[in-house]
């Protein structure tokens, strides 16, 4: 094979027309995009992968930003799209996506990258690399493809989704994925001005959010509240915490007992914060509340959603425990000190750290959406906890390094103060039984391995 072309092939247990139209959906480029990588779309000349489409990207390579322009310059239904680089950072690009049916049920989807790097023959050590970087790349793609072509798509009625959030950590990664599974999905947002076709305007700190504008809705997904985990916490900063969870929650309640037609079900955000400090004792739905700061908040949290479920729509609270994506949250802090070396461990790292991926948080609320039996709290979690020595320990070896330093807990606690103590100091050992018990499949169950899928190692 060239030193300058690239192929990846997957047999994939879907109909060749099934895995086309897939990437002809809203968010399919999204939902490929390897988090690790990230790409922002910043402008599209018209819908899908149809010939003469232009796409720009905002994207970074080696932290240095650029954008990135492609045309689509071949397009055959269920055969083969082509798209080209314009500008870029390489000296040639053609992507070429081949869909080969392999029987009525099956498919081979194939990836042929023809490119050459910039600045001629000084170029050529750096092949190697650039062909190492496609093959983690689309080793990624090709798993999230097969994945959610096997299991996600088309799994049960469409459903028009309202999503508050949906630019934040987890809410950015489950709109593409909601709608590559083939969900219609409108998004709130806090901008009058330019709203686009799938954009909602609301402003919930001032009680407005007209839900009629929405037209029919079958589901309302709730994804705000501020990082708690950043600093230590002043009385304003607990205010916002607690507000920015408490008021938009109200309010959507609120709008959506006014409908004629109710959505059938409401999503709504908690934490497993909900337990407090509880050491090594395993933590169903069930357990009682913690007795800190972010115990409280969550509890009020869970009431402010208690009245859509008087209302007869079906209510869910999402206690998230630790989502790992190195964009946002924790890994993303993380990885960095982790990947030089100079990662730490926690006090004694003997408190339990109740983690999910990322794939395994989006799929769990999709599960939720299509299962009529769940309802209540729901702990989103994966069904291995580990502590943080374990957790330091494996994601030190993600990088082949070790974990050297200790973090002590008096040393937290004047860095961060009542912060450090509930996030960093605080132990919670939650075990996702009503996802486990209503026969949901986890996709990383333990921690190696969901680390390597989301760090792409």
């Amino acid at each position: 094979m060239s030193h300058n072309v690239y192929i990846k092939r997957t047999k994939i247990n879907a109909p060749v027309e099934t895995l086309f139209a897939w990437h002809a959906r809203d968010g399919a480029i999204s939902r490929l995009t390897p988090p690790w990588a990230p790409l922002k779309m910043i402008s599209r000349s018209g819908p899908g992968i149809q010939k003469g489409v232009k796409v720009a990207f905002r994207i970074s390579i080696f932290k240095i930003p650029m954008i990135w322009e492609a045309e689509h310059i071949d397009y055959q239904e269920n055969k083969v799209f082509k798209d080209r680089q314009i500008k870029g950072p390489f000296s040639k690009w053609e992507h070429t996506h081949r869909f080969i049916a392999d029987g009525k049920e099956n498919s081979i989807m194939e990836d042929k990258v023809e490119f050459e790097l910039p600045f001629g023959f000084l170029s050529r050590p750096f092949y190697g690399f650039a062909r190492k970087e496609f093959e983690r790349m689309f080793s990624y793609r090709h798993r999230v493809l097969k994945y959610d072509l096997e299991h996600h798509v088309d799994t049960f009625k469409t459903k028009r989704i309202l999503i508050s959030g949906a630019s934040g950590t987890i809410g950015s990664v489950l709109v593409p994925f909601l709608r590559t599974c083939g969900h219609e999905v409108i998004r709130l947002v806090r901008k009058k001005k330019n709203l686009l076709k799938d954009e909602l305007f609301w402003d919930p700190y001032n009680g407005i959010l007209d839900l009629e504008k929405a037209g029919p809705l079958d589901a309302v997904i709730n994804l705000n509240g501020v990082d708690i985990s950043r600093g230590r916490w002043t009385k304003k900063q607990k205010k916002q915490v607690l507000d920015s969870r408490t008021i938009p929650t109200r309010l959507l309640v609120e709008k959506m007992k006014d409908l004629d037609h109710k959505p059938e079900v409401f999503i709504s955000s908690s934490a497993i914060g909900f337990y407090g400090e509880r050491g090594d004792k395993t933590l169903i739905e069930t357990a009682d509340m913690g007795d800190c700061f972010i115990s409280r908040v969550c509890r009020l949290w869970e009431d402010a959603s208690m009245d859509a479920q008087k209302a007869g729509i079906r209510t869910i609270q999402l206690r998230i425990g630790v989502v790992l994506t190195p964009v946002g949250g924790a890994l993303s802090r993380m990885e960095l000190p982790f990947k030089t070396g100079c990662g730490v461990r926690l006090w004694h790292g003997r408190q339990y750290m109740s983690w999910i991926s990322m794939d395994d948080a989006i799929s769990g609320i999709l599960y939720i959406l299509g299962n009529n039996g769940i309802k209540g709290p729901v702990n989103l979690t994966a069904p291995n906890p580990v502590t943080n020595k374990e957790f330091s320990k494996t994601l030190a070896s993600i990088f082949s390094k070790k974990v050297f330093f200790v973090l002590p807990r008096f040393v937290a606690l004047a860095l961060w103060g009542e912060m450090g103590k509930e996030t960093l100091l605080a132990s919670a050992r939650v075990k996702p039984e009503k996802l486990l018990d209503n026969g949901f499949l986890f996709q990383h169950e333990t921690l190696f391995f969901a680390l390597k899928d989301m760090l792409g190692r």
